[in-house]
C-alpha cells in the first residue's frame, strides 16, 4: 500500500472532532482525558476501517467471512503484515493498525476454565478494526495530525448532554455478593488461591431517547481518566473511564501499570499507603505480571521501578505499580498480549485458578468488562487499558460491572463497599447519588 499521508490538522479539539462521526459504526475515540496525569499525552480518533475482525466462542469472522482453524493472536498479526504500510513517524506513537476491544472472555481461548456463566449480553469476545484513517492529538504540545486520505466531516452536529436517571438492578443482592466474597476467602484459607478479583453487575433499561455518546460527554467530565474511550461498534457501544494501563509497547520497551489498592479520596491517603492488606494485594499482582512478561521478554530485563505508588483520581486513591521489560526480538506485541491476557489485576493469583473461581461465583459472562481496550500499530507500538469503570450499551440496556481483589484478610462488607466506591462516579453520571439504592 505504501506510505500513509500524515499532515498537520487544524481542526477543533478531539472531543468536538469525534462528535462529527460519533454515529458511524466502528468510529473509535481513545480519549486521554486527565490533564493532571503523567500519561495524559495522546488522544486518537479512528474511523472507516479497511477490515473488521471479531471472534466469538473461538469462531473468527473477518470482513463477514468465517476463518477456520486460526489462532486469533496470530491472525491479528498476519493482518498487520498483510498491509505493506510505511508508517514511520518519530513523534506519533500510533499511525494506523488494529484498534478496538479484547473482551475478558477471549481468555477462554487461552486457558481451560469451565463454562458455567450465562452469556446473556451475547457480545463478541473481541471486536477489532484495521485502520489507516486516524486523527492524532498531542496534548503536551497542543498539536494534531491527520493520517490517511479519507475525508473527515467538517460539520460537527450538536450532541447535547443528557440528564437521564436510570433504574439499576444488580445480578446479586448485597447479601449474596458478600457470601460469594466469603467463599473466595475460604478458598484462600484452604490454600487454593492467593487473590481473586470478584465482581457484580448492574443493568438498566434505556429510554428510547437515550444517546450513549451524549452520556459519555457527561461521564468524561465527572470521571476524567487517562485511558478513557468511547467505541461505537454498531449495535454495541462502550463508554470507558479507565484509570489503568494494561500493556504499552514503544519499540521493544514494555510497560504495565497494575492498580490494586483503593480508598475514597475524601479519606487520608496515608491510610492506603500504609495498609498492609492493600500493599499485599498489589504486590501479588506485580509478581504475576512479572511472570507473564518474562515469557516474552529478554532475560533479566523485567524490573519493577515503582511499587505501590499513590495516584489519586476523581473520587478515589489507588496504589499503582510499574513493571517494565524488553520484548524479545523474535516476538511481537500480539505475542505479549497473548502471554498476559486477561490482565492479572482483574483475575487474581494464580491466574487460572482465580479464573475458575470467578466462573463458579459470577453468574454471567463478563463480556468486554475486565478485558482490554486499545491499539496495536503497524509500527510495532501498542497501548491498551484495562476495561474497568466502563458502561456497555447493547439491546437497549446499559451494563456496569464493578469488583475488587479479595485476599486473605479481606472482609465481605469492606470489599462490597470498595466495589461501590469504584462505581460511584459512573452512577453519579446517571444522576444516581445513592449507589446501592440504585440496585
Amino acid at each position: 500500500m505504501g506510505p500513509l499521508s500524515i499532515n498537520k490538522w487544524d481542526g477543533a479539539d478531539a472531543l468536538e472532532c469525534y462528535q462529527a462521526i460519533s454515529n458511524q459504526p466502528y468510529a473509535l475515540f481513545f480519549d486521554s482525558n486527565c490533564p493532571s496525569h503523567p500519561l495524559n499525552k495522546w488522544s486518537f480518533i479512528c474511523w472507516a476501517p479497511l477490515e473488521t475482525i471479531t471472534i466469538k466462542n473461538g469462531i473468527i469472522t473477518h470482513n463477514d467471512q468465517i476463518i477456520d482453524n486460526a489462532d486469533i493472536f496470530e491472525f491479528l498479526q498476519s493482518r498487520l503484515h498483510a498491509h505493506d504500510i510505511e508508517t514511520s513517524h518519530k513523534k506519533i506513537p500510533f499511525t494506523g493498525g488494529l484498534a478496538g476491544y479484547f473482551g475478558y472472555d477471549l481468555g477462554r481461548q487461552l486457558e481451560r476454565i469451565p463454562n458455567n456463566t450465562t452469556d446473556d449480553i451475547n457480545m463478541p469476545d473481541m471486536m477489532i478494526g484495521l485502520y489507516t484513517n486516524i486523527l492524532a492529538f498531542d496534548h503536551e504540545n497542543n498539536e494534531a495530525w491527520k493520517i490517511g486520505d479519507a475525508p473527515f466531516p467538517q460539520k460537527n452536529p450538536d450532541v447535547e448532554e443528557q440528564d437521564i436517571r436510570l433504574k439499576w438492578s444488580a445480578n446479586k443482592s448485597k447479601d449474596e455478593y458478600c457470601q460469594n466474597i466469603q467463599s473466595v476467602i475460604d478458598y484462600i484459607h484452604a490454600g487454593e488461591v492467593y487473590q481473586v478479583n470478584l465482581s457484580r453487575r448492574f443493568d438498566a433499561e434505556l429510554p428510547d431517547e437515550f444517546d450513549p455518546f451524549a452520556h459519555y460527554k457527561k461521564l468524561r467530565t465527572i470521571n476524567p481518566a487517562p485511558f478513557s474511550a468511547y467505541l461505537n461498534l454498531g449495535d454495541i457501544k462502550l463508554a470507558s473511564s479507565s484509570p489503568e494501563q494494561f500493556l504499552n509497547v514503544t519499540g521493544r520497551s514494555i510497560e504495565t501499570r497494575p492498580i490494586k489498592g483503593t480508598l475514597p479520596s475524601h479519606q487520608s491517603a496515608d491510610i492506603l499507603i500504609y495498609s498492609q492488606k492493600d500493599r499485599a494485594e498489589n504486590t501479588m499482582i506485580v509478581d504475576l505480571l512479572r511472570n507473564d512478561l518474562s515469557k516474552v521478554c529478554d532475560h533479566h530485563s523485567v524490573k519493577v521501578p515503582e511499587l505501590c505508588k499513590l495516584e489519586t483520581f476523581e473520587g478515589l486513591h489507588h496504589l499503582v505499580s510499574t513493571v517494565k521489560g524488553q520484548l524479545k526480538n523474535d516476538y511481537m506485541p500480539t505475542d505479549l498480549l497473548k502471554a498476559c491476557f486477561p490482565g492479572g489485576s482483574i483475575t487474581g493469583a494464580p491466574k487460572i485458578r482465580a479464573m475458575q473461581i470467578i466462573e463458579e461465583l459470577e453468574p454471567t459472562r463478563r463480556g468486554a468488562y475486565c478485558g482490554s481496550i486499545g491499539m496495536i500499530g503497524f509500527n510495532g507500538n501498542m497501548n491498551t487499558s484495562i476495561t474497568i469503570r466502563t458502561v456497555i450499551y447493547k439491546n437497549n440496556k446499559a451494563y456496569l460491572q464493578t469488583g475488587s481483589g479479595i485476599v486473605s484478610d479481606s472482609t465481605p462488607e469492606k470489599e462490597l463497599q470498595e466495589s461501590l466506591d469504584k462505581a460511584s462516579k459512573i452512577f453519579e453520571s446517571f444522576q444516581q447519588e445513592n449507589k446501592e439504592d440504585a440496585a
